[in-house]
């Protein structure tokens, strides 16, 4: 029974004893916690006001990128809207150039069209008085134009456009090389009609001519490609073939030596009108000397008229003095007599 009750009694101590611990080791947690929440709530608090800044500074920056974003995207609307106006200027004159492509498929208003960019050159670099468009030979023929620069240098256009296009736009190399042979005949009656309509020496033009091809591709061609043959034909037969690149820099040459023949017309002209001075000063100064000479012997007529009349005028004197002279010799013999008149009166 003693047992029992020891047994109660250091139960009941170890409890309490358990107790008390527990609650020692609750205010210590306690205070623990407390310390550790505080530190905590520091740290939030810090955490928090670096949050609210970094939060303030991206709002800034991502109001401004909102911004730039913005401008961007109107800037990108007037782009595409100017590349939706521009695609539509490119279709448009897509269109244009189908309509033109088109229109120029009649070889005759193929042939207009060339004439008409050709005068157009012409009137770009050369003044109206050194071409004439259109210009008739004796024989009825007419040239599209001629540069009359000493004599005169025809060029006719031509649009050899068919067969070029066919040769291009074929696949097949057999096609291919059939259209090339078509392009090279259609080529070369060009050159021998120019060579023998427009090339007349005996009507005033040069030994040779100008081909105007207004593409440059069918240029090229002619020139350098498979049929290059074909520019020492025209060459041969005393036709140029040129292009609107290649004209151009002629026409250049060519204004620029018109206006070395007009600096050198205007320089026969300045030395013939110097030569009628040289010969009207030649005039003047004889005149002059004649003048002088007239002026010498009047001035020589005049001293030996003066030397006379010096002369005329002592005769003068001496025959006043002896008339004055014998007046008074008479006057002397006739007063002893007067006495005498008067006694017989």
């Amino acid at each position: 029974m003693v047992a029992i009750v020891i047994g109660l009694v250091v139960g009941a101590a170890v409890v309490a004893a358990i107790v008390w611990a527990a609650r020692s080791g609750r205010g210590l947690l306690e205070h623990r916690l407390g310390g550790i929440e505080a530190r905590l709530d520091r740290r939030l608090t810090d955490l928090d006001s670096r949050v609210d800044g970094r939060l303030a500074g991206l709002d800034g920056r991502l109001l401004s990128n909102q911004e730039s974003s913005s401008k961007t995207a109107v800037d990108i609307a007037e782009k595409l809207g100017r590349v939706e106006g521009a695609t539509a200027q490119m279709l448009a004159r897509a269109s244009d150039l189908a309509r033109l492509e088109q229109i120029l498929r009649p070889p005759k208003a193929r042939g207009g069209f060339g004439e008409l960019l050709l005068e157009n050159l012409l009137r770009d670099r050369l003044p109206p008085s050194a071409y004439q468009t259109q210009f008739g030979f004796k024989s009825g023929e007419r040239v599209d134009a001629v540069i009359r620069v000493e004599k005169l240098v025809p060029i006719d256009a031509k649009f050899p456009l068919d067969n070029f296009e066919r040769m291009v736009e074929v696949e097949d190399e057999a096609e291919r090389e059939l259209h090339a042979k078509a392009f090279a005949r259609d080529v070369k009656g060009h050159i021998d009609a120019i060579a023998h309509k427009y090339i007349k020496p005996a009507e005033g033009t040069y030994d040779f001519a100008f081909m105007y091809l207004p593409v440059e591709g069918i240029y090229y061609e002619l020139v350098s490609g498979k049929t290059g043959a074909l520019l020492k034909y025209a060459h041969d037969r005393c036709v140029f073939p040129v292009s609107p690149t290649t004209f151009t820099a002629y026409l250049q040459v060519i204004a620029f030596g018109l206006k070395g023949m007009e600096f050198e017309q205007n320089a026969h002209e300045v030395m013939a009108y110097l030569a009628d001075l040289r010969k009207d000063f030649g005039r003047f100064r004889d005149d002059f000397d004649l003048v002088g000479k007239h002026l010498g012997n009047a001035h020589t007529k005049y001293t030996d008229a003066e030397k006379r009349l010096e002369r005329f005028d002592g005769k003068l004197e001496r025959a006043a003095e002896h008339e004055v002279a014998q007046t008074a010799q008479v006057d002397t013999a006739e007063q002893p007599e007067l006495p005498r008149a008067i006694e017989a009166a």
